[in-house]
C-alpha cells in the first residue's frame, strides 16, 4: 500500500469519483444551513439532505465530497481510544436516483485496492442478511471469498425514524492479530482493533412509512462514507488516528511547549491527543463563525476549550499555549480548508482569549469549591454530593477530576457515582433530543416529478401574461380551484420572487378569464420551479388559463431597498469591526431589515455611529448596482463575498454596488443606492454567543422612525420648557439638581437615624438573661437598617439586635447577634427567617447578620414580638 499523507488521500479521492462523473462539492460550513435539526454537520450526507429527501434536485445526480464534521456525543472517550474523535473528515460518493449497489461495491474495491493500494486479502466486508444482491456482487463481481462476506441485521441497515432507509455494506481492513482480542470467533465487527471499519456503503432502497412498512424508493440513492483519519492511520501504518499526520505535528509542538514527549507516560499521552482533537475541532468552529460562549453550539466550543486547556495544565503547562497551536493546523490543514488560512490570526485570537478567561474561571472555580468544603467541614461532612460537583462541571467547567484532586487535599472525596449519575442523565436528555429531532421524513410528492420548466422573469418585470401548467391541492394534482380555495399553482412564467436568501417571497395577485387569486407564498419546487400558493377570491382559476400575474409594486419595492441595504451593512461591518464579521443570516421584509453577524461582543455607540454613516455614505454616493452572470472561479477573482451556508453552481449571480460591495446574490436590488433614500439602525443585539443582530429600517420607515423621534424630542422639549438646541443642558441641568435633592435627603435620613440610634440605645430588653434590642420603624429602607443596626451593637459585646420597617409598601427585616451569644445557639438567620414568616415572608443570612423581606405590612408589629419567644426558647434550650 501507499503510504500517502491526509492531503493526498482527500485529494485522490475526489479525483477518482470526479473522473466517473461526479461534481466535487466543497465542504459546507460545520454549522447548519436551514436545518434546524442538527447542532453541527455530523456526516457528509448531512449537507445533502435536500437533494436525499427529495426538496432539491442536484444539477449532478452523483457527488463526491471531503466534509468536515463535528460529534460531540462521547467527548470523555476522546484521547482514550485509538479513533473518538470531535472533529473528522467524512469522504463521500452519493447518487440521487442514478448509479446503485453495482457501481458504489466495484467502484470502492477499485479505489481502495488500485488507488490506495491496500491488500485486498486484508479486506473484508459486512453485509445486511437479506441483502443477496450486495452478497452477488461482492462474491461473484469483485471476487471476495464468501467467508470474508459476513451476514448481519440492525448494524447492516441504516435508517433514522420515517423516510429513506436502507441497508449498508461496511468495509474492514484487517491490522493484524497483534490488535485483537485472540478469541476464536473475532472477526469484523468485534470490539477489538483487529478489524477497522473504513468505509460504509449505505444502499437506500426503501421509505419507512409510519406505519413501520417499508416500500421500495421509486429512485433509489448511494450515501458512502469513508473517515479519512482512519485510512490515513491503514496507509501511514500506525497504531491509532492520532499519530497520523493530520494530528501528529500538534502533538509533536504541544510537546514542546510542555517539556515532555508523546509515548514517554501513557498517562500523558491521553493529554497530548486532548489537546490535538479539540484543537482542531475549536480552530474549524471559530473558522465557520461559532465563538466560545453559554449556549448551544458556542457552549460546546467553550467546553472544549477547557478540556483541552486543563490537559494542557495535566502536561505541566501553566499559560495560555493552544492558541500557538494555531498555525500548525493551518500548516497541516490550511491548503483544503481556506477558512483556516484566511481566519487564523482570529481563530488565534479568540482561542488565546477563551484560555486567559478560563485560567479566571479555574480560580474562580477554586474558590467556589473551597467555600461548599467549608460549609460541609461546619456540618461535620467529608463528602461533596455528585450534584455539587456536577453543577462545578456544567455550569462552571471545572473538571471533575480537578474537583477530585483538590477535594482529596482537604480529605474530602466526592461522590463520583452521583456525579457519573448526573452526566449520564444530561447525555440521555441529549440522546432523546436527537432522536426525536434528526429523523429525515420524506418529502417525496407530486412536484418532485414534475420537471415542466417555469421561467423567472421578476428581474426586470413585475407583471407578465403566463399560462397556468399545474395546479395542486393537498398533494394531489387538480384541474381547477373556485372561491375560496387555497392551493398551489404553477407558471411558465411568473415574475414572483419565490423566497431565498432571507428575501420574503412577493404578493401579489393573478387575474384570468374567469377568475382572480391573490398570491399568499412563492416557494421553489425540488426541480426550480416557482410554486405559488394562491387563494382564490373570484370566479375560478383552471389548468393551461392564461392569467395576468402582478407583483405588488410597493412591497416589492421597499423589499429591495432592505436587500440592497444589507449588502452596504456588510460591508461598513467589515470596513469598521473587521474581516472576521461574516454574515450568519439574514431577513429582508418590505418594512425592515434583520442582519445577523459573528462578532464578538456588542458594537459601541461609536462604532453603531461610524456603521450607519457608512452605509447611508454609500447611498449618497449613489453607485450603481451592476448584476452580472458569471463563472465563480471569475467572481471570486473579482472579490465577491459568498454568503453563509449557502450552495453555489459554477454559474453564480454577482451583485455590485460600484467599488463598495460586491456579493454573490440571487435576491432582487434597486438599480442605484440612491433609490435606498437613508438607512437607520434601529437595534443591535446578542442573539447567542459570538453572534450579534442588527435591525435597520430604510426608505419611508427610516422616514417614519425619524418623525417620530422628532416628535419625542419636541415634546420632551416642550416639558422642559427648552427649545431643541439647549433641550441636551437642561436635561444636565434637570438631572444635577435631582443628585442635589438626593444628597440633602440621604443627609436628612442620616440625622434621623442618629437621632433613632439614641432613642433605641435606652431601649434595651433583657428577655431570659439576653440583651435585646427590638423596634418597628416606619420607612426605613434596608440600607437604613443595616446602618441602625451596625450602630446599635458598634460598643457592645453582647447583644441581639432586631429591627423591622414598611419601606414601599415592602416589609423588611434586619438581625444581627454577637459572638458569644452565636456560641450559645443564637443564629442571626434563623432568627430573621422565623419573625419574617410571621409577615408572610423569608430570609437569612450569617450567624452574626441577615436579613430578610415580607409581604404584610399589618404584621409588622406581631413578627417584631415574635423576637420574645424566639429568645425563651433558644436560652431555654442551651440552659442559658
Amino acid at each position: 500500500m501507499k503510504p500517502l499523507s491526509g492531503q493526498q488521500i482527500r485529494r485522490l479521492y475526489k479525483e477518482f469519483f470526479a473522473e466517473r462523473g461526479h461534481s466535487i462539492f466543497p465542504s459546507a460550513s460545520l454549522v447548519p444551513h436551514d436545518d434546524p435539526t442538527l447542532l453541527w454537520i455530523n456526516a457528509g450526507m448531512a449537507p445533502l439532505k435536500p437533494y436525499f429527501d427529495g426538496r432539491e434536485i442536484p444539477e449532478n445526480p452523483r457527488i463526491v465530497n471531503s466534509q468536515k464534521c463535528i460529534r460531540t456525543n462521547d467527548i470523555e472517550e476522546v484521547g482514550q481510544t485509538a479513533r473518538h474523535q470531535t472533529f473528522f473528515e467524512m469522504l463521500g460518493n452519493f447518487s440521487f436516483g442514478d448509479y446503485f449497489k453495482q457501481e458504489a461495491i466495484t467502484w470502492a474495491w477499485a479505489f481502495l485496492t488500485e488507488v490506495l493500494e491496500l491488500d485486498g486479502t486484508r479486506l473484508s466486508v459486512t453485509i445486511h442478511e437479506n441483502d443477496d444482491e450486495a452478497f452477488d456482487i461482492w462474491h461473484n463481481r469483485v471476487g471476495l471469498p464468501e467467508n470474508r462476506i459476513y451476514r448481519g441485521s440492525e448494524d447492516n441497515f441504516w435508517e433514522i425514524g420515517e423516510g429513506p432507509c436502507g441497508p449498508c455494506s461496511e468495509i474492514f481492513y484487517d491490522r493484524g492479530e497483534q490488535f485483537g482480542c485472540g478469541a476464536s470467533d473475532c472477526q469484523p465487527g468485534c470490539d477489538c482493533d483487529r478489524f477497522l471499519e473504513i468505509w460504509n456503503l449505505v444502499f437506500t432502497q426503501y421509505n419507512k412509512g409510519a406505519d413501520g412498512e417499508y416500500t421500495p424508493l421509486p429512485k433509489k440513492n448511494i450515501d458512502t462514507g469513508s473517515g479519512l483519519e482512519r485510512l490515513a492511520s491503514v496507509l501511514q501504518d500506525v497504531p491509532n488516528n492520532f499519530e497520523t499526520d493530520l494530528f501528529r505535528p500538534i502533538i509533536d509542538k504541544t510537546g514542546e511547549i510542555s517539556g515532555r514527549a508523546y509515548k514517554e507516560r501513557s498517562e500523558d499521552d491521553v493529554h497530548f491527543k486532548i489537546v490535538a482533537d479539540h484543537l482542531r475541532t475549536v480552530a474549524f468552529a471559530i473558522g465557520d463563525g461559532v465563538l466560545p460562549g453559554n449556549e448551544g453550539r458556542s457552549y460546546i466550543i467553550r467546553r472544549l476549550l477547557r478540556r483541552a486547556v486543563r490537559s494542557g495544565r495535566r502536561l505541566g503547562i501553566e499559560k495560555p499555549f493552544m492558541y500557538r497551536l494555531v498555525d500548525v493546523v493551518d500548516e497541516v490543514m490550511g491548503a483544503d480548508y481556506p477558512e483556516i488560512r484566511e481566519k487564523r490570526e482570529l481563530i488565534s485570537r479568540v482561542i488565546k482569549t477563551e484560555e486567559e478567561r478560563f485560567h479566571e474561571t479555574l480560580t474562580e472555580g477554586e474558590a467556589l469549591l473551597a467555600d461548599r468544603i467549608a460549609a460541609l467541614k461546619d456540618k461535620g461532612e467529608t463528602v461533596i454530593s455528585g450534584a455539587d460537583a456536577f453543577k462545578l462541571y456544567d455550569t462552571y467547567g471545572f473538571p471533575i477530576d480537578l474537583t477530585i484532586e483538590i477535594a482529596s487535599e482537604s480529605g474530602f472525596t466526592v461522590n463520583r457515582e452521583g456525579f457519573d449519575k448526573e452526566l449520564e442523565q444530561q447525555r440521555e436528555r441529549a440522546r432523546a433530543a436527537r432522536q426525536t429531532i434528526e429523523g429525515m421524513s420524506s418529502q417525496r410528492g407530486v412536484l418532485e416529478a414534475f420537471t415542466t420548466p417555469s421561467t423567472f422573469v421578476g428581474y426586470g418585470q413585475l407583471t407578465t401574461d403566463a399560462q397556468i401548467i399545474g395546479l395542486v391541492r393537498d398533494g394531489d394534482w387538480i384541474d381547477g380551484a373556485g372561491v375560496g380555495d387555497e392551493v398551489q399553482l404553477i407558471l411558465d412564467t411568473t415574475p414572483f420572487y419565490a423566497e431565498s436568501g432571507g428575501q420574503v417571497a412577493d404578493k401579489g395577485e393573478l387575474v384570468g378569464p374567469m377568475g382572480r387569486a391573490d398570491v399568499l407564498e412563492v416557494k421553489k419546487a425540488p426541480h426550480g420551479q416557482t410554486v405559488h400558493t394562491v387563494r382564490v377570491v373570484d370566479g375560478t382559476l383552471h389548468t393551461n388559463d392564461t392569467v395576468r400575474a402582478t407583483v405588488d409594486g410597493s412591497l416589492r419595492k421597499d423589499t429591495i431597498k432592505n436587500h440592497t441595504a444589507t449588502h452596504l451593512l456588510h460591508k461598513a461591518l467589515r470596513e469598521v469591526l473587521g474581516t472576521h464579521v461574516a454574515q450568519a443570516g439574514s431577513l429582508v421584509e418590505p418594512d425592515r431589515l434583520r442582519f445577523d453577524f459573528s462578532h464578538f461582543g456588542p458594537l459601541t455607540d461609536e462604532e453603531l455611529r461610524d456603521v450607519e454613516q457608512r452605509v447611508n455614505a454609500a447611498i449618497w454616493r449613489d453607485y450603481e448596482v451592476a448584476i452580472e452572470e458569471m463563472d465563480i472561479d471569475a467572481a471570486k477573482a473579482l472579490g465577491a463575498m459568498a454568503l453563509f451556508g449557502e450552495k453555489y453552481g459554477q454559474r453564480v449571480r454577482v451583485v455590485q454596488a460600484g467599488d463598495y460591495s460586491i456579493e454573490l446574490c440571487g435576491g432582487c436590488h434597486v438599480e442605484r443606492t440612491g433609490l435606498i433614500g437613508q438607512f437607520l439602525i434601529v437595534s443591535e443585539t446578542g442573539i447567542g454567543s459570538g453572534t450579534r443582530r442588527i435591525e435597520a429600517v430604510t426608505g419611508r420607515h427610516a422616514y417614519a422612525r425619524v418623525t417620530e423621534k422628532q416628535g419625542v424630542i419636541d415634546r420632551a422639549a416642550e416639558l422642559l420648557k427648552a427649545n431643541e438646541a439647549n433641550l441636551v443642558d437642561r436635561i444636565q441641568k434637570t438631572l444635577d439638581d435631582i443628585k442635589q435633592l438626593e444628597r440633602e435627603l440621604d443627609s436628612a435620613k442620616a440625622r434621623l437615624n442618629h437621632a433613632r440610634v439614641g432613642e433605641l440605645k435606652d431601649r434595651v430588653e433583657m428577655i431570659a438573661g439576653v440583651p435585646v434590642t427590638r423596634a418597628a420603624l416606619s420607612d426605613v429602607d434596608m440600607d437604613g437598617l443595616r446602618q441602625l443596626a451596625d450602630e446599635l451593637r458598634a460598643d457592645k459585646s453582647s447583644y441581639i439586635v432586631v429591627l423591622g420597617s414598611v419601606h414601599n409598601e415592602r416589609v423588611q427585616f434586619v438581625a444581627a447577634v454577637s459572638k458569644d451569644l452565636q456560641g450559645r445557639g443564637f443564629h442571626a438567620g434563623q432568627i430573621v427567617k422565623a419573625i419574617a414568616a410571621v409577615a408572610g415572608g423569608g430570609g437569612g443570612g450569617r450567624p452574626d447578620m441577615a436579613q430578610a423581606g415580607a409581604k404584610d405590612p399589618d404584621k409588622l408589629q406581631a413578627a417584631i414580638e415574635k423576637i420574645e419567644e424566639i429568645v425563651t426558647s433558644v436560652a431555654g434550650n442551651s440552659g442559658v
